[in-house]
């Protein structure tokens, strides 16, 4: 069942029915290349399939490492940068109170490392290890990519410390390659419990494979609600041809008609603050999925109504170089309503009896007419609620187009060549043997 729905009313004036009948082919052309596996980086094309093939003896696995380690465990340490990371905590943040770190829970809290190398983070985390029972999952397909093995061989000395070797070995989970790989051979020498990324998948698209689904059932939720979602609407857009029904081809074919004519920057919007790391997840596998070969929208993303405060002068009434899509959530979990004021010095009891719920849709409706109005092209994509569910048709939901997409662009939406630039300059300012006499970037 389809629980995820694009409006286009706040872009008809920008891409109207033609300009869809139009770029049809060229959609139906790279939805056929990304399933047929004919094109440009088809050696990762693993997630494609990955939600109906996924060993169900995998989640078995992980359900009953979470049941070993949670009931002994306070703090979860997810060690790992860009995918490595960033989808669990997307799903996690979503699902979570706001203000989960204070709340009691039965799940242990997971808290992140390997994604900076900031000096001040790592000893306010020791610090907070020291008074907290925790254990760790280490993601990692090779195991020398610089943050996280920095962050690990941190986090493994003070666990080896704090609860002794034998012990240690036991409350770490490595998630790396089958085969190979400084990760894959200290797990196997520690006898580390241990998951493999597959070959097939790149970490941008990994969050439905045990680097996004140990954390996430760690953290208490329902993984097969999940990958339910995700199998869901994978169905979806792999059977239906109609970019009007098939909302992953819609919105590949919309945002490539507005960067053909000039709006560089796509701006991912949501007005619930549990959503930024969805934005934060999406930034980087489109960033680093089209931004290449001089071309690519810019993914930028806003948390209204706050950044309304900051950045809606610009959106507004600045230059005309963005897009904006709205994630919009039909229903949150929970209600609040106005409370009644009899001197109304605030001059605000013309809300009493309406949610905030209602009051941040109008703030929503509002904000899409306005910006409309200002001349930028206003996308939504209308979710139910928050749940995982839903959340897992909306991951799939932006992996599938970010592939069709990036083949629409003509470039090969699953490499990312450029990343390595700062590692080579980073190794060769830091000394690191090999590098000796190589000029900097």
């Amino acid at each position: 069942m389809n629980e995820i729905r694009i409006d286009t009313e706040h872009i008809n004036k920008y891409v109207s029915v033609d300009d869809l009948h139009q770029i049809a082919r060229e959609i139906l052309a790279a939805k056929k290349t990304l399933l047929e596996g004919n094109g440009k980086g088809n050696d990762f094309l693993g997630w494609v399939n990955l939600p109906e093939e996924l060993d169900p003896s995998i989640v078995s696995s992980i359900k009953k490492d979470v049941a070993r380690l949670a009931p002994k465990t306070k703090l979860f340490v997810v060690i790992g940068i860009g995918g490595s990371y960033l989808g669990a905590r997307a799903v996690i943040e979503a699902l979570q109170s706001e203000f989960a770190a204070v709340m009691p829970s039965a799940h242990p809290y997971v808290v992140y490392a390997g994604h900076t190398l900031s000096e001040d983070y790592y000893h306010q985390l020791l610090s907070l290890l020291d008074g907290n029972d925790y254990a760790v999952a280490v993601i990692s397909k090779s195991g020398t990519t610089t943050e996280p093995a920095v962050a690990f061989r941190i986090v493994k000395a003070h666990l080896e410390a704090k609860y002794g070797r034998e012990e240690a070995a036991q409350r770490i989970i490595a998630i790396t390659d089958a085969r190979r790989g400084a990760l894959h051979d200290i797990a196997v020498q520690e006898h580390y419990p241990m998951y493999v990324i597959p070959d097939n998948v790149g970490g941008r698209f990994s969050v439905l494979t045990p680097v996004g689904l140990l954390p996430i059932a760690m953290a208490g939720y329902d993984i097969d609600a999940l990958l339910r979602g995700a199998r869901d609407m994978r169905q979806l857009c792999i059977s239906c041809d109609d970019i009007n029904e098939n909302p992953a081809l819609l919105y590949a074919a919309v945002r490539n008609i507005l960067y053909r004519r000039g709006r560089k920057v796509e701006m991912l919007v949501n007005f619930l603050p549990n959503l930024k790391y969805v934005s934060e997840w999406w930034k980087q596998l489109y960033g680093e999925s089209e931004g290449k070969e001089g071309k690519g929208i810019l993914p930028h993303s806003l948390s209204f109504t706050t950044d309304l405060h900051s950045m809606g002068q610009y959106v507004q009434q600045g230059e005309r170089l963005m897009f904006e899509t709205f994630i919009s959530v039909d229903k949150p979990s929970s209600s609040v309503a106005i409370p009644a004021d009899e001197q109304n010095l605030d001059g605000i009891n013309y809300l009493l009896g309406k949610s905030l719920n209602e009051i941040n849709h109008n703030a929503e409706l509002g904000t899409m007419i306005a910006h409309r109005g200002g001349g930028v092209p206003v996308l939504k994509i209308q979710v139910p609620r928050v749940d995982e569910y839903v959340l897992g048709q909306l991951i799939y939901f932006f992996e599938f187009a970010c592939g069709v997409s990036g083949y629409t662009l003509g470039v090969n939406p699953f490499d990312q060549p450029g990343v390595e630039a700062y590692k080579k300059n980073m190794f060769i300012l830091l000394g690191k043997p090999g590098y000796e006499g190589q000029q900097l970037v």
